[in-house]
């Protein structure tokens, strides 16, 4: 698999997991999908931040990738928030929206913009091997259990690519 596929597998496990937060009528089960959520998109920032977007980084797709760590920014603060937040609280699920669309419009404008460029500019060997390391790095952390302990910790700016 190459990093982009990887990726917008990633993007689609998101999605259905916003589509069963959505059906959870209560807190218990809010919470465990939110969980499940945060873990994800933990794991995929960080593979992004320390493996994607550095292979990516050439003149043509600066700006995209500075605009995406700034994204990915946003999405961790609303995550720590959700965190911090009991589940049966009122504004839990609004702060989920609030999640669930900034990561529509962060992944539209991946999908969209960034990844053709990158398609462009990396050869199938590149991103074969940044997919490679992407993988590597995810089932690190996941193997530590909980990736989403670490996001508050990276809500004081965005990462450096």
């Amino acid at each position: 698999m190459d990093a982009i596929k990887m990726l917008k597998k990633q993007h689609r496990e998101v999605e259905g997991l916003f589509k069963e937060l959505e059906k959870a009528k209560s807190a218990g089960p809010r919470r465990r999908i939110f969980e499940k959520i945060a873990d994800a998109l933990a794991i995929h920032a960080t593979i992004e931040e320390k493996h994607f977007y550095p292979a990516a980084k050439k003149k043509q797709t600066e700006d995209m990738l500075l605009e995406s760590v700034e994204e990915h920014l946003q999405v961790k603060r609303v995550i720590a928030d959700l965190l911090k937040l009991d589940a049966g609280d009122p504004t839990f699920m609004a702060k989920a929206t609030v999640l669930k669309e900034d990561v529509q419009h962060h992944v539209e404008e991946e999908e969209d913009q960034l990844f053709p460029k990158v398609e462009k500019l990396l050869d199938d060997d590149e991103l074969e091997a940044v997919a490679t390391a992407m993988q590597e790095t995810a089932a690190e952390l996941q193997s530590e259990g909980e990736p989403r302990a670490t996001v508050p910790a990276e809500t004081r700016q965005a990462a450096h690519i």
